[in-house]
């Protein structure tokens, strides 16, 4: 009776088997040697497609999220891209004139600058977080993009708020991978929509074509009937409040309060000046109210 026993060395790369009688007399031993382009050929084909992936994923980051373009100085914008919506409380952001921003990280179901991230911030700045200016975002607030890189182990977006009593603040957040592997595309992107949204641009909306009347015979007998006196006026409500929201084109601001007093345009740029507030418009799209 013969038994094979297989010994395989992959630092070596080695392939040894050895043969063996019964009686435990050794007949022979054989050494393959395997080609080290055997080996390159048999990489897991997931490593291509997780390059596939992180390709088709910043193609559609591309396709949904504009950036926005700042000055130099980072205390205003030159070109305004997506306005994003924030659907989750906690996104804590600092004041500009801070050296770095915080990071903080979207993890099952929650945003967070978490305790690690919080203490390797103040060693970036080189003092206590707490010590620097910051505002945490809440669901419903709104700001713009200014970047996203996609890691080896997650997404990272950039942002940058229009000033908060003449203060703008910027942060970041991270998406990681679970377990380090990036997902396909589409289903990362529909994580990163359970934080943030793309405001979408105004338009007119509604139904603007005309009805046709009611062709019953109905009207015909209330014509037979006696004329009854009209009710009493009802008070009517009181209208909503006026609002103006960032990304609105001048036209919708100007059907909403009607025209400015005063019209200040620096290329691009425009200031509409209303008895009560300014409005700053950057290719005809609101970038900041006072």
């Amino acid at each position: 009776m013969i038994s094979f026993r297989a010994t395989v060395t992959t630092c070596t790369m080695w392939l040894v088997f050895t043969c063996l009688q019964a009686n435990a007399e050794l007949c022979a031993d054989v050494q393959l040697v395997v080609s080290p382009s055997v080996l390159a050929a048999a990489v897991p084909a997931a490593q291509g497609q997780s390059g596939d992936q992180k390709v088709l994923l910043q193609e559609k980051l591309n396709s949904q999220f504009k950036l926005t373009k700042l000055t130099d100085d980072k205390t205003d914008i030159v070109t305004a891209g997506s306005v994003l919506v924030l659907h989750k409380d906690g996104l804590l952001m600092c004041s500009l004139d801070t050296r770095v921003p915080p990071t903080s990280t979207y993890k099952n179901g929650k945003v967070s600058l978490g305790f690690g991230a919080d203490l390797a911030w103040s060693i970036q700045l080189g003092k206590n977080s707490s010590d620097v200016p910051q505002r945490k975002f809440v669901a419903g607030e709104k700001f713009w993009v200014t970047g996203f890189t996609i890691q080896e182990d997650g997404v990272v977006f950039k942002f940058y708020s229009d000033p908060y009593q003449d203060v703008r603040y910027y942060g970041q957040l991270k998406f990681p991978f679970p377990k380090h592997v990036m997902p396909p595309a589409d289903e990362e992107l529909k994580n990163i929509a359970e934080v943030l949204t793309v405001q979408p641009d105004d338009t007119a909306g509604g139904d603007t074509q005309p009805h046709p009347a009611d062709s019953s015979g109905a009207s015909e007998d209330a014509a037979l009937k006696p004329i009854l006196p009209p009710p009493p006026p009802v008070d009517a409500p009181p209208p909503p409040p006026k609002t103006i929201s960032l990304g609105q084109t001048k036209d919708v601001v100007v059907a909403i309060f009607g025209p400015p007093t005063k019209v200040a345009k620096l290329g691009a740029k425009e200031i509409d000046y209303y008895p009560d507030m300014k409005v700053t418009f950057l290719h005809n799209k609101v970038t900041d109210v006072q």
